[in-house]
């Protein structure tokens, strides 16, 4: 029984929430430090498993066989081993199964032995080329350039591009001091402080696929049911139209309501401020609001001299020491641009899809039943309003929580609509660090915003900075995990559905998903108590997340390649503490990113506003610090002057 038996292990992973599910022969060891776990048992090789967080030991639990049944056996552990949800030194597993090992969360799954291992491809969502909208008809990995075009040309496959040789093609050459390549958040607040350091507009090209820089993050938002008047998951002074935080996001709408004669509001946004977390709910923003004061510093900086419509094919490194991109104006339209100075924030290249969702979408071609949260699906609720239904939630982070309130608010035109909510597991206790632990009810983990408050500027922030490669992972997994606002409101929602009944949660590892004669989705699961089930809704609604690998990147898996670049453990791109890519500085030039791409590196809150801020901050020091043409190291009195200057709405 034992040789021909392999384990899956099943978890999200805790900084990212991206899926793992490595296929094991026994015995297995967990720990965080790979010396420590041993190599063999009884003349066996044992398979060794490290979990990168210090709420792990370094050999913390084994999973052996005894009496041909499957045991789990804790090695001294400081923080222990759940199995179910209860602690336990010793106990036989079950197929399907939940062991919880500091913060992660593994679902133990009996398979039959194969000679290799599951190699089938992610599956994912990629945003058109094109129309920049999520388009689940595209390939999984979608080509950098179609086999019928010949750009970038042969020329491009060098390792340092001959600027001569992109003249001969016939095709425009621009060159300018400053390239942004994505044109969304991360680049518009790189510009814009490059704009504050003294550099002219005209010396900055951003290229993207949308003028507005918040146009993907505004689809994703709406699209995810967070319209204009909702909150974001983000602070009152996180302000990408002002790198100074002040006024914030609390101070402006209460001075906005105060206005209006609305006394009450806006006394209560200011003492949620000096208030929160402890005696209120932290403050949040509200999407229309952040969305209009961006709009107002892009005219400010000049956003339309800086944005260029392009969608970038290919960066080389160019024979005078700059970099070179090949891009595409239009179909057939194709140009060069030179630059010195290179700034890359992409943003999530792709949205996580469930791939037993995928492959019910691709046996039946119903796009309509089985949906995104990051996809464009209103006609989900319009259904609920007018004839009611079950809803079937995938994910249990801070998507999933706007999903339950938006159905909550379609209720109260049709009571007749149900929520099923699958979980992969329960969630006993909240991930811990040092002497915190977050808040679990209801099998939620709350915490304000995605990330401990202290990474964006704190004692967090110093610690990963200093940390080493191996560190970082430890810190990451312990910080990290999938987690919902501190929210009262999706708590009473999510507490009146469960004693009212049309709210449910159930727990089981997902076998296939199919449809029946009348067309309702069937989850067939595997449940811990009751072993298979079957769940039957008329929606599933996947909001499990985004994804911002490399890999997933065309543009970015090309250069990476190319230049043989380095990757973290996360598969994101090795950036320095100042977000550098250290590999690609060239003679007269450097090559920075920003966001969810360099996730693993010196800081946590990559793709948060603040974080893209940070991002720029130190980004533009080390411009100032190799003496780029016109920026402009602030002081306190360039800072000062350039705040009154966006206090008047002045040009910089």
């Amino acid at each position: 029984m034992t040789n021909d038996l392999q384990i899956q292990l099943s978890w999200d992973d805790p900084a990212t929430g991206e899926r793992r599910e490595p296929r094991l022969n026994m015995p297995i060891a967990f720990g965080r430090e790979f010396p420590r776990l041993p190599a063999e048992l009884r003349g066996v090789r044992v398979s060794r498993m490290l979990l990168n967080s210090n709420e792990v030991s370094r050999y913390h639990a084994l999973i052996d066989w005894e009496q041909d049944h499957l045991v789990v056996i804790d090695q001294g552990s400081v923080n222990g081993v759940y199995v179910n949800g209860q602690p336990q030194t010793r106990s036989f597993l079950a197929n399907g199964d939940t062991l919880q090992i500091g913060p992660y969360m593994i679902t133990v799954t009996f398979a039959a032995s194969t000679s290799a291992p599951d190699t089938s491809p992610p599956s994912t969502i990629h945003f058109n080329a094109n129309t920049n909208h999520p388009d689940p008809s595209l390939p999984v990995v979608q080509p950098l350039t179609p086999v019928a075009s010949n750009f970038p040309p042969l020329a491009f496959q060098a390792q340092k591009v001959s600027v001569q040789a992109l003249h001969a093609t016939g095709l425009p050459v621009d060159e300018s001091d400053y390239l942004a390549i994505g044109a969304g958040l991360g680049s518009f607040v790189w510009a814009d402080l490059l704009r504050i350091s003294g550099v002219r507009a005209d010396k900055i090209v951003a290229l993207g696929l949308e003028a507005e820089p918040y146009a993907r993050y505004k689809r994703l938002c709406l699209n995810s049911q967070i319209p204009l008047y909702e909150r974001l998951r983000s602070n009152s002074d996180s302000c990408p139209d002002n790198i100074w935080g002040w006024p914030s996001y609390a101070l402006r709408e209460a001075w906005g309501d105060l206005a209006k004669g609305q006394i009450n509001s806006a006394f209560k946004y200011l003492w949620q401020v000096f208030a929160e977390p402890t005696f209120a709910e932290t403050y949040t923003p509200r999407a229309g609001n952040v969305f209009d004061s961006i709009d107002r510093e892009a005219k400010r900086i000049g956003w339309n001299q800086i944005y260029r419509y392009g969608r970038v094919r290919g960066i080389r490194k160019t024979d005078d020491g700059r970099y070179c991109i090949a891009y595409s104006r239009a179909p057939g339209n194709y140009a060069f641009l030179v630059s010195r100075y290179l700034h890359l924030a992409t943003g999530y290249p792709a949205i996580q899809f469930l791939p037993d969702l995928q492959a019910y979408r691709e046996k039946y071609q119903d796009f309509k039943s089985v949906v995104n949260a990051y996809e464009a699906h209103d006609h989900v609720y319009q259904q609920l309003e007018q004839h009611g239904g079950t809803v079937l939630i995938r994910g249990r982070g801070i998507v999933a929580s706007r999903i339950v309130q938006r159905i909550y608010e379609a209720r109260k035109r049709n009571r007749n609509i149900a929520v099923l909510h699958l979980m992969r597991s329960p969630k006993p206790q909240g991930n811990k660090f040092q002497n915190t632990q977050r808040l679990v009810k209801n099998h939620y983990e709350f915490q304000p915003f995605n990330w401990p408050k202290a990474c964006w500027g704190g004692e967090l922030r110093a610690m990963l900075e200093k940390a080493t490669p191996d560190e970082r992972k430890r810190l990451l997994a312990d910080w990290g995990g999938t987690t919902t606002a501190d929210r009262q409101d999706w708590q009473q929602i999510t507490a009146q559905g469960l004693s009212e009944g049309w709210y449910q949660i159930t727990f089981g590892e997902v076998l296939d998903v199919e449809r029946d004669a009348q067309n309702r989705t069937i989850t067939r699961i595997r449940e811990q108590s009751f072993g298979e089930m079957k769940l039957l809704a008329d929606f599933i609604v996947d909001a499990t997340g985004l994804d911002a690998k490399v890999d997933a990147n065309p543009l970015l898996a090309d250069l990476v390649k190319h230049y043989n670049l380095p990757v973290n453990h996360l598969g994101r791109l090795t950036v320095a503490n100042n977000f550098e890519l250290v590999e690609m500085r060239s003679d007269r030039g450097q090559m920075y990113a920003a966001g969810a791409i360099t996730l693993g590196g010196p800081y946590a809150a990559v793709d948060s506003f603040l974080g893209l801020q940070y991002a720029a901050l130190v980004a533009v020091d080390g411009l100032s610090a190799a003496h780029a043409p016109g920026v402009h190291r602030l002081n306190t009195i360039s800072s000062f002057r350039q705040w009154l200057k966006w206090v008047l709405n002045q040009s910089p």
